[in-house]
């Protein structure tokens, strides 16, 4: 004959049921957002997008078109950061295939380090695709102390490809707080 069960300890039961299932579901959620990162990354990466940590590779043929000039229109800024960000020259006029190199300088007016991470954008959007950068600033994090000033180079060129109609390129950065870093790299 079956024992008869309290009603309570019936209960207790299903809540410890229910509270080993929210448990799981919660890891699995928690699990997810981790492996979404590095998934992330794969995706851009095959995809070519957003990538901060791609350096285009040495030019296999380094004819320079000089039929054309592209005039390549620099912009820099902070994203609510306290710091000085602008390119120390607003364009430069460049042939494709040249190899051309600009400088940015950066200060941090702030009181304590900060550490950021500039993200390139371009217009229009498709010639990012033409856009070849060998050296950035904007490849790995950057930490500034108080009152530090920095001048950071960019050294790219611009695939002869690029369609003709396209003779104005705007590269842009923006720079983002890393959270949680401080002046920590």
């Amino acid at each position: 004959m079956a024992e008869a069960v309290h009603p309570g300890e019936e209960r207790r039961r299903e809540n410890r049921r229910l509270l080993t299932r929210l448990s799981v579901v919660a890891m699995l959620m928690f699990g997810f957002g981790f492996a979404l990162v590095p998934f992330y990354e794969r995706i851009c990466l095959a995809l070519g997008v957003n990538s901060l940590v791609e350096r285009s590779e040495l030019p296999a043929n380094t004819q320079i078109d000089t039929s054309r000039t592209v005039t390549v229109e620099l912009d820099a800024n902070a994203h609510h950061m306290a710091w000085r960000f602008r390119p120390l020259e607003s364009h430069v006029a460049v042939h494709p295939g040249e190899l051309v190199h600009v400088e940015y300088e950066i200060s941090n007016v702030h009181g304590s380090a900060i550490t950021a991470q500039a993200v390139p954008s371009y217009g229009p959007a498709l010639a990012g695709q033409y856009f070849r950068k060998l050296e950035c600033f904007c490849f790995k994090q950057q930490t500034l102390a108080a009152g530090e000033t920095r001048v950071m180079p960019v050294t790219f060129y611009i695939d002869p490809a690029l369609p003709e109609d396209v003779r104005t390129i705007t590269l842009s950065y923006t720079f983002f707080e890393v959270a949680g870093l401080g002046g920590k790299s």
